[in-house]
């Protein structure tokens, strides 16, 4: 019987104060994982952990490269350890291309796509010398199939690809496994607000005619952070109802 039984890693999950990444957090959990909790604001951060057994919550601007080196050192320092990273914060700045703004480019790829390589960076070196991690980056089907509008979040996210492959074959023979997951239409604070028409649009784009949930995403996850994908680096999986394919 298939399980996923992550007792004794620690996990830090960027952007997890809600949504997806409230959902990743929680499901790690439940697999036995001890968690770090990580948003922008202390409080919520704290508060969002206070709800999930043995988590603790930081803050980290993920922009900015040193609030993520910091981030790393504290949670090995609370912690002990970091065994899985988690790489989901990220932020929108939508707009065509033509009327972007070099700030509003700038800003998506340095919260989406810089953090990611400043985290690994950090975290690989003590995964290295345990010879063990997980690394799983939230991408999005954004990053396969462009989308108007969002050049500069579809490149942040197609660059999340690249790293993720890059990446794995770098540290693939220190036993660390580095995926992406590829999230579609998710069921999130956003999609709440659609209008009713705009919703059905959306569902009639997808071939199982319905969002998705973040557990949806959070499962994808903890598949890959267990030994049940224990032979499984460099790949994408795509979690959108078939909207990619």
């Amino acid at each position: 019987m298939l399980s996923i039984d992550l007792t004794g890693k620690v996990a830090l999950v960027t952007g997890s104060t809600r949504g997806i990444g409230r959902a990743i957090a929680g499901t790690l959990t439940e697999c036995g994982a001890r968690v770090a909790v990580v948003g922008r604001d202390l409080a919520t951060a704290q508060a969002v952990a206070a709800e999930i057994p043995g988590a603790i919550g930081f803050a980290c601007d993920v922009s900015v490269p040193a609030d993520i080196v910091a981030l790393v050192q504290g949670v090995e320092e609370a912690f002990g350890s970091l065994d899985i990273l988690v790489n989901n914060a990220g932020i929108t700045r939508d707009n065509l291309m033509l009327r972007m703004k070099d700030d509003d480019w700038d800003a998506v790829l340095d919260a989406n796509l810089r953090s990611a390589f400043v985290a690994i960076r950090s975290a690989s070196r003590g995964m290295m010398k345990r010879r063990w991690g997980r690394i799983v980056n939230i991408t999005s089907v954004v990053g396969l199939m462009g989308n108007k509008g969002q050049a500069n979040y579809a490149a942040s996210k197609a660059g999340l690809i690249g790293l993720t492959k890059s990446v794995a074959k770098e540290l693939a023979s220190r036993n660390i496994l580095c995926n992406a997951v590829a999230p579609g239409f998710i069921e999130t604070d956003m999609t709440a607000a659609m209008t009713p028409e705009a919703r059905a649009a959306m569902q009639g784009e997808i071939p199982l005619e319905r969002l998705g949930a973040p557990a949806d995403v959070a499962r994808a996850v903890a598949f890959l952070c267990s030994d049940s994908a224990a032979y499984i680096t460099g790949q994408v999986l795509v979690v959108d109802g078939g909207l990619a394919m």
